[in-house]
């Protein structure tokens, strides 16, 4: 079944996000105020204007000799038009062959005279949401249309594929539906799935943050106890000081970096000047963002950083509309529609 709008000037059938009538460039809209039908300038030798930059398009020709937009090709035709009440069953039904009856319609304020009404739902249902790819310069790239209700994404055999990133699993992720929401799962991937936040995040201990190209575990301080061996001697290392948070930045391949023990209740993280720099990590604001804890209770908050700061996904997390995943080295934003 084709869905579309109706166009008012000549009633052809426009699929949905077309701007125009692609028969008689009519403007195509979902307002319902009247507009006046728009036509092509014509010189009565056939030329018609070029609704782009002007120049006029001999007859004949398909394109813009100036701009290279489509030219519109006026059509004329007559088109019944019926305005005012409906007529009633009985005025209807002496029209009608014999034997054929009609049931009467429920009345409607909501109708208009002139226009008729479009059932709109069955295009939605079709695709609810979308995925699109952000370059490495920024823009928009190609696009994953989620028309169905599982949406497997990874580096193997998948309907979201990205072969050539070596840090996604064959199998990542799962964008899925569950009611009216769309999730995303993680499908025990090993680098996991990472979503950006918004303002400030609840933490469990062991959660890890992506800052820049950092990817930092996040627990509360554990308390070591000082007690000797069997024999009674004490071990002797570095003096072990009070601290309440403790973050771990994970390397590549799986080694453990540099361990920050902060003995207040907040740690601000960024290029410079905070409780912990990485100066050398070009995708990291000057204050990025600032990890607490209160009462006992984790929580993390992006500072207005360029490039966000993300949590990764336990199990599955609802997404909204606008909402950024990282998984390997590919940045999706979702798009409800």
């Amino acid at each position: 079944m084709d869905v579309g709008l109706v166009c008012d000037a000549c009633s052809a059938l426009t699929p949905i996000g077309v701007p125009q009538c692609a028969r008689c460039g009519a403007d195509v809209a979902l307002d319902p105020r009247p507009r006046q039908a728009t036509h092509p300038a014509t010189d009565g030798g056939g030329a018609t204007q070029c609704g782009k930059c002007g120049t006029m398009v001999m007859a004949g020709q398909r394109f813009c000799p100036n701009c290279g937009a489509r030219a519109v090709v006026p059509v004329s035709f007559e088109v019944d038009t019926r305005v005012g009440p409906r007529p009633s069953a009985q005025q209807a039904a002496v029209n009608l062959p014999d034997g054929v009856q009609t049931r009467p319609r429920k009345d409607s304020s909501k109708d208009k005279p002139g226009r008729s009404t479009l059932f709109f739902g069955g295009a939605m249902q079709a695709a609810r949401a979308k995925l699109t790819l952000i370059r490495g310069d920024g823009d928009d790239g190609v696009s994953f249309t989620l028309a169905g209700q599982d949406h497997l994404a990874g580096r193997g055999d998948c309907p979201i594929s990205f072969p050539d990133d070596p840090f996604l699993s064959p199998t990542h992720a799962n964008f899925r539906y569950v009611g009216r929401e769309l999730v995303v799962r993680d499908e025990d991937s090993l680098n996991g799935v990472y979503v950006r936040i918004a303002g400030t995040t609840e933490l469990v201990a062991g959660s890890m943050v992506l800052v820049g190209e950092q990817v930092l575990s996040v627990d509360p301080a554990a308390q070591p106890e000082d007690l000797p061996d069997a024999e009674g001697t004490y071990y002797s290392a570095s003096m072990v000081r009070p601290a309440s948070l403790e973050i771990r930045q994970n390397l590549r391949g799986g080694q453990l970096g540099s361990v920050y023990r902060v003995e207040g209740d907040l740690v601000t993280i960024g290029r410079e000047n905070n409780d912990i720099n990485f100066p050398d990590d070009p995708f990291i604001s000057g204050r990025h963002a600032e990890l607490r804890i209160a009462g006992g209770v984790l929580s993390v908050t992006d500072l207005g950083s360029r490039n966000g700061t993300f949590v990764r996904v336990h199990d599955e997390r609802v997404l909204k509309h606008g909402d950024y995943v990282f998984l390997g080295q590919q940045l999706l934003r979702v798009e409800i529609v």
